[in-house]
């Protein structure tokens, strides 16, 4: 299964096919198969790299995402 990364809010997670092509996180339809770099949250509030990367929830997000 592959995943996909929301352009809006950059989190990452798997495509689970055409019908679900909505962000779980900003609810939004801005998704890429075109991304790459990881960023793995686990504690968005204690993370320099989250409060530099604008993440507020944990979950993995999308460094750079193409068009």
């Amino acid at each position: 299964m592959s995943e996909v990364a929301c352009a809006t809010c950059r989190q990452v997670f798997p495509s689970g096919g055409r019908g679900s092509r909505i962000c779980p996180n900003c609810k939004t339809r801005t998704l890429s198969e075109n991304w790459s770099g990881l960023l793995i949250v686990l504690d968005p509030e204690g993370s320099e790299l989250a409060k530099t990367a604008s993440v507020k929830k944990e979950g993995h997000y999308a460094v750079k995402i193409g068009r």
